[in-house]
């Protein structure tokens, strides 16, 4: 009984107890709430500056640090080893260039080197994205790998490499509507077919061809973005040996019989050579030799010493100028603008050697002619004046001429001569001349007379014809 009250009355007292300490905990819980609020300032400054007025708008995604390229591109959601639109249409990818420079141009190997900026643009909706603003993000070579791009290649190329320097020269630009630019610097050297056949006088042109390699017209059109203007050049391009005439861009169908056709885009270029350095080592240097062959037509016919040498000089010189150009062109099979002027200048160099060549046969002719005339004619020492004498050797006819005791020689008729004696009139010689020793001589001395007009004449007419045809 005791024990039943004591336990009513310690469930009573805790009754009471749990009823007081309920408003002591409303009377405190204003302080509770007072003491946060005066926290809030210290521990939450930070976020009421983000809910100011001027940064209310909602951050642009494209901007925020944080978050990888390829959650916000979803590069992992696409399979990206299709190209956009796969099964549908082919698609669009425009193209321009900037040519930064065309650093080499070789006639030996037929080709040609240029540095260029390649820009690719085409939609792919996969790389699309939230932008508030419509800001693009740039990214450099090392998201290309992940993504689709267009597989060019340049057509008759022989080396190509992108630069590397110092990190590769890679640009891609995704827009939030899937637009994107993708470009990259590159050289490229390229098979350039040259007709030489006008060299120096030439003017060639030279393509750069871009291509897809594997998707046809069917999947994939190229074209230039904006025609012509698609190609732009730096104004300080020079060559030293071309003059760049014009760039032009043309777009046509390669066809393969086992693939099918393909797109294909054309850089043109037209380049015309500068005549003005061989002008000054081939084409001066070889006419002065032919010039200075002339030379020999006014030294005496007997002065072989110096005519001698003249002539093998010049043959020598026109043959190392011959050997010097050819040595920097290549084999080709036909003539050469340029071998026409030099192997025509040689001739002329050529023939000056014969001509003094005829010019000492004809003497050394004329020599043994008067040897043996001065043997057969009788002497005229004694004669009476030779005024006299002159004259009637003069009018006596070559029928009626004895044989002034010329002998006869194994039974042939006597040889008949006329002789005709040119005596001085202020004084008496011995001396025979005769007719045919004065036409021999006449005649050898009308080849130099008759070279000195002849050579330089008809070299004069080969230049007019040979510039007239090539200029």
């Amino acid at each position: 009984m005791h024990t039943d009250v004591v336990l009513l009355f310690l469930l009573l007292w805790m009754a009471g107890v749990s009823g007081q300490t309920s408003p002591k905990g409303q009377v405190l819980q204003p302080c509770l709430n007072v003491r946060s609020k005066r926290e809030m300032p210290l521990t939450e400054g930070s976020s009421r500056k983000i809910v100011s007025p001027i940064s209310k708008r909602s951050p642009d995604i494209t901007k925020v640090w944080g978050q990888k390229s390829e959650q916000l591109l979803s590069i992992d959601d696409h399979d990206f080893t299709m190209r956009p639109g796969f099964g549908g249409p082919a698609v669009p990818v425009g193209v321009d260039v900037q040519v930064e420079s065309l650093d080499a141009i070789s006639e030996v190997d037929m080709d040609f080197t240029m540095t260029l900026y390649l820009r690719h643009y085409w939609k792919d909706e996969r790389l699309s994205f939230r932008s508030n603003n419509n800001l693009s993000m740039t990214f450099d070579g090392r998201l290309v790998k992940k993504i689709w791009v267009p597989d060019m290649f340049f057509v008759h190329s022989k080396k190509s490499f992108t630069h590397d320097t110092t990190t590769e020269n890679v640009m891609l630009r995704v827009y939030p509507d899937g637009k994107v630019l993708y470009s990259l610097r590159v050289t490229v050297t390229s098979m350039c077919s040259m007709d030489l056949s006008r060299f120096p006088l030439d003017t060639q042109t030279c393509s750069l061809e871009i291509e897809s390699y594997a998707y046809t017209d069917d999947d994939l059109m190229l074209y230039w973005k904006e025609g012509n203007r698609s190609l732009n050049t730096d104004e300080k391009i020079s060559l030293s040996q071309f003059l760049i005439q014009k760039f032009h861009t043309t777009t046509r169908l390669a066809f393969y019989s086992s693939t099918g056709w393909y797109n294909r885009l054309y850089i043109t270029f037209t380049l015309r050579r500068h005549v003005f350095f061989f002008l000054l080592q081939t084409y001066f240097p070889a006419t002065l030799m032919v010039m200075l062959s002339w030379v020999s037509f006014w030294i005496d016919r007997r002065a072989v010493p110096a005519r001698v040498p003249l002539g093998i000089t010049t043959v020598l010189t026109m043959s190392t100028i011959i050997t010097g150009v050819n040595a920097s062109m290549p084999r080709v099979s036909y003539i050469k603008a340029v071998d026409i002027y030099l192997w025509v200048s040689f001739v002329f160099v050529f023939l000056s050697v014969i001509e003094y060549a005829a010019v000492n046969y004809l003497s050394t002719l004329q020599e043994r002619k008067e040897r043996v005339l001065r043997e057969r004619l009788p002497c005229t020492c004694g004669l009476a004046h030779p005024g006299t004498m002159s004259a009637s050797y003069s009018e006596v006819d070559a029928n009626t001429t004895g044989n002034y005791g010329l002998p006869e020689e194994n039974g042939t008729k006597r040889e008949r001569m006329l002789v005709q004696l040119a005596m001085e009139s202020d004084q008496i010689t011995g001396h025979v001349g005769s007719t045919a020793y004065s036409k021999v001589g006449i005649d050898t001395h009308i080849i130099d007379k008759y070279a000195r007009v002849l050579f330089p004449g008809s070299y004069f007419f080969f230049n007019l014809i040979y510039w007239s045809i090539y200029c």
